[in-house]
C-alpha cells in the first residue's frame, strides 16, 4: 500500500526565485531516479512569511526513497542547492519530517 509522507525545510532569505528556477528545470535524470525509488506524486510549497519549504510525496509500497542519498544523481542535485537552503553536512537539505494529523480522500 502506498504511504503519502510531509516534510519541512528551509530556503534561505531572498532565493525563493532562484528555488523556483531550478526546480522548474529539475534534471531529467534526478526525475527517473525519484520514480525509481518509488516517489510520485511529489510537490513542494512555499511560506513566505518564515520561508519554509512544505514538501508532500506518495511512497509506493516497498519503496526504497531512503537510498537516494547514496546516489551520484541525488548527491550533485543537494549540491547544486546547497546554496541557497539550509543543509547538512553532506549538502543534504536539512529536512524535518511531519507526522500526519488529518485525512480526507
Amino acid at each position: 500500500m502506498a504511504a503519502k509522507i510531509a516534510f519541512k525545510m528551509k530556503l534561505l532569505p531572498g532565493f525563493q526565485e532562484e528555488y523556483k528556477k531550478r526546480h522548474d528545470a529539475i534534471w531529467p535524470e534526478l526525475c527517473a531516479l525519484l520514480k525509481e525509488h518509488g516517489i510520485s506524486d511529489y510537490s513542494i510549497f512555499f511560506d513566505e512569511e518564515t520561508n519554509g519549504l512544505f514538501a508532500v510525496q506518495r511512497l509506493a509500497e516497498g519503496s526504497t526513497s531512503h537510498l537516494l542519498g547514496q546516489q551520484l544523481v541525488m548527491k550533485k542535485w543537494w549540491t547544486h542547492m546547497a546554496d541557497i537552503m539550509e543543509t547538512n553536512a553532506d549538502d543534504s537539505p536539512v529536512a524535518h519530517p511531519l507526522p500526519m494529523m488529518f485525512h480526507l480522500d
